[in-house]
């Protein structure tokens, strides 16, 4: 192969790779197509690897050069001549087009490989750390009134949610009622607990299952799913299963006439511990 082909050969599989890449993206904005997204990453892939092979086969000389022992001394002839054997095993900088086209490749094959980005969906953002509990949110159950938790029992629960908000699934919270005198929590947690009152998120912290179940003999609660248990008198915390994270605690006020409010969202998230959560 001559080496203005060999030039031809490479450019022509980098455009190739540079179009597939660009055009794999395109396909996967316009809605996708795996068979056609396959081809283009197949042919991005090969035109790279292609176009390197035959530049270093036919556009990168392996001549040898046999220089006879002579003087130790260097001269600006010898400079010149190393400076060209560099030149000509390096095979770059001659060949400015065929750089530029490499790197056109590489920013085909950098489209393609935003897809898998691109894939990930919206940032979070504080949707993990926030639920829709705000100051002042009344709680009610989730097709009842703020009144239908007033007159709860001793050993009942309730699952309740912001009044009139059933909106976000992370706030659902269990309203349970234990005697006061057996509560044994932090005084700032305490303060959360009017008259014996306390409400915990309903979203178990090992793998996000609603914990449903109470045990009002043993002042448990229990998730169905994996059989965490928390202790309710002393702020939920794990003392079975595979849960590691207590349950968070709604600060919660109860007004004069019986019912209650949030005095903001949780301290802390709800639900799994996720990469920037601390244990």
């Amino acid at each position: 192969m001559s080496e203005r082909a060999a030039e031809r050969s490479v450019l022509f599989v980098f455009g190739a790779s540079f179009l597939a890449g660009i055009g794999l993206l395109v396909v996967y904005i316009l809605g996708g197509q795996t068979q056609v997204e396959g081809i283009l990453l197949m042919i991005c892939l090969g035109g790279i690897g292609a176009g390197i092979v035959v530049w270093a086969h036919w556009l990168m000389p392996t001549r040898v050069h046999v220089e006879p022992r002579g003087s130790v001394a260097t001269t600006a002839e010898d400079l010149e001549r190393f400076r060209d054997a560099l030149t000509e095993e390096a095979g770059f900088s001659r060949r400015k087009l065929l750089i530029g086209a490499l790197l056109g490749a590489f920013g085909g094959l950098g489209a393609a490989l935003a897809i898998p980005v691109l894939s990930l969906g919206p940032a979070p953002g504080k949707s993990l750390f926030e639920t829709s509990w705000r100051e002042g949110s009344q709680l009610a159950p989730p097709d009842g009134s703020p009144g239908q938790v007033a007159d709860l029992p001793i050993g009942g629960v309730f699952t309740v949610f912001p009044f009139g908000d059933t909106s976000d699934p992370n706030s659902a919270t269990l309203l349970i009622r234990v005697e006061p005198e057996l509560l044994e929590l932090d005084p700032e947690a305490a303060e959360w607990a009017p008259d014996g009152y306390i409400a915990y998120s309903k979203i178990c912290t090992h793998a996000g299952c609603p914990v449903g179940l109470y045990r009002a003999s043993q002042h448990t609660l229990i998730c169905p799913c994996h059989q965490s248990e928390f202790d309710v008198l002393r702020g939920a915390r794990p003392i079975s299963g595979p849960a590691a994270r207590p349950l968070p605690q709604l600060p919660i006020a109860r007004r004069a006439d019986g019912t209650f409010v949030a005095l903001g969202d949780y301290p802390e998230p709800v639900g799994p511990a996720f990469w920037n959560m601390l244990w």
